[in-house]
């Protein structure tokens, strides 16, 4: 049984309220933070713990806590990403369901090492109950005395409050984030400044999202050192998975990074293998953004060690042969499925929720749609492949925020290692009419 640092209470009767959390050891790292440590203290165990950010990019949140600027007499600003929208992605949404009050604890102890008296939590328009579920966890700190004047006789000040989204994908990109929560149409900014410079209304902010800031919690009840020990390599401690598809068990589960990717689906610990003892064909294993790996890359890289979850192991081989433990957005295809549709599906997603600022985004998403509802739907050529392929080039690192390369490294990974069933959808146009989950039971996918 792997080691549960967040969803440990998940399961209690009434942990969403303050006292059964309070119970059950909530709250100890705000005691502990505020009378026994500075603010760099926290930053230092931050850093000590190694913890990557879990919104996708995995960048050290010590590291980016340090670049805060701290000029005399300038607000500082926390932001807490709760805008969670990427297809097959949804642990934020059950960690901040399940034990709301732990999001509210590390959004206390991370504004105080960051030196912000205001902070936001900005949640997408769609999690309008979870905002509710939240927004009451705010009012039980208030009134326990975790927030606003003075908390626990510490001289500490902290105001937090909800900002809820409108529900665009692009907003939780962090300076679109920024953007909306100042009113405006949540555009990405062209960086730098970086917002540990010039962030929300022009002052250093940072933005974390909900499970790097709820992982603030058992770093500090612990040290940084002991959280450091979790997991493997530069992957320390645990990580959310939001597991669906083809899964005898989908869900969302707390592992130590490190886990195999092979025991992850089989083991009934976990996912409990492939639902109606069909065969693996594929998996996203980071959300809709990240490449799609084939069976045979899936549990070994290509030079045949284990697969692990953890950011080094599932990007091993580049996009040529690996991928990216990105959000955690585990999506797991069995052998029915059809590589094509699921392909037009996710260009379908980037098409709508382009912000439309860079053109390449905004007319590349469009024909990237189009062409593949041409062939999902037998009226594609086998030129479109290529075309495909070519659209991918021009909107790949040429957009001002990585929307344009979320909705471009799926399509290229699928016709990189699936291009035969691309082929197949032009040479047999009625069978992939007639068959909407494709040629998957006698395919072999391409290595």
């Amino acid at each position: 049984m792997g080691r549960k640092l967040l969803l440990e209470h998940a399961n209690v009767p009434g942990i969403e309220t303050f006292e059964v959390y309070r119970r059950n050891g909530g709250y100890r790292s705000v005691e502990k933070a505020l009378k026994t440590m500075s603010p760099q203290n926290v930053v230092e165990e931050v850093q000590a713990s190694g913890l990557r950010g879990r919104g996708g990019a995995g960048f050290p949140t010590g590291m980016k806590w340090s670049f805060l600027a701290k000029p005399e007499g300038v607000p500082r600003y926390l932001l807490c990403n709760a805008d969670e929208s990427e297809p097959g992605t949804f642990k934020d949404r059950y960690l901040m369901e399940k034990i709301p009050h732990l999001l509210v604890e590390g959004m206390i102890v991370s504004s105080y090492a960051l030196g912000c008296n205001q902070s936001y939590i900005y949640i997408r328009g769609e999690y309008m109950w979870v905002l509710e579920i939240v927004e009451k966890a705010i009012a039980e700190a208030y009134a326990n005395g975790f927030l606003g004047k003075n908390i626990l006789g510490s001289g500490y000040d902290l105001d937090l409050a909800i900002a809820p989204g409108g529900g665009a994908y692009i907003c939780g990109e962090e300076t679109a984030l920024i953007e909306s929560l100042e009113g405006k149409r949540g555009n990405p900014r062209i960086k730098p400044p970086f917002p540990a410079v010039k962030g929300l209304w022009g002052c250093p902010t940072v933005v974390n999202n909900v499970e790097s800031i709820a992982a603030v919690v058992p770093i500090v009840n612990d040290g940084g050192a002991e959280y450091a020990k979790i997991g493997i390599g530069k992957s320390t401690g645990t990580k959310l998975i939001s597991a669906c598809g083809n899964l005898v068990k989908p869900g969302v589960y707390e592992i130590e990074l490190g886990l195999s990717v092979e025991e992850f689906i089989y083991s009934d610990e976990w996912c409990g293998g492939i639902a109606n003892g069909k065969k693996i064909k594929a998996c996203v294993p980071g959300g809709s953004s990240v490449p799609i790996l084939p069976a045979n890359l899936i549990t070994k890289t290509a030079e045949g060690t284990d697969r692990l979850m953890s950011y080094e192991s599932l990007a091993e081989g580049g996009f040529a042969t690996g991928s990216m433990l990105g959000s955690g957005g585990f999506i797991v295809f069995d052998e029915d499925q059809c590589i094509v549709r699921n392909t037009w599906n996710f260009a379908r997603f980037y098409a709508h929720e382009s912000c439309g600022q860079c053109s390449p985004c905004r007319e590349g998403t469009g024909w990237m749609e189009k062409v593949l509802r041409r062939l999902e739907h037998g009226q594609g050529h086998m030129h479109d492949i290529d075309l495909l392929a070519e659209i991918n080039k021009k909107i790949e690192g040429n957009t001002i925020c990585p929307l344009g390369d979320a909705a471009a490294w799926p399509v290229a990974a699928a016709i990189r290692h699936f291009r035969e069933e691309f082929e197949w959808h032009v040479t047999h146009p009625d069978e992939a009419v007639k068959r909407n989950f494709g040629i998957a039971s006698n395919h072999m996918p391409l290595v």
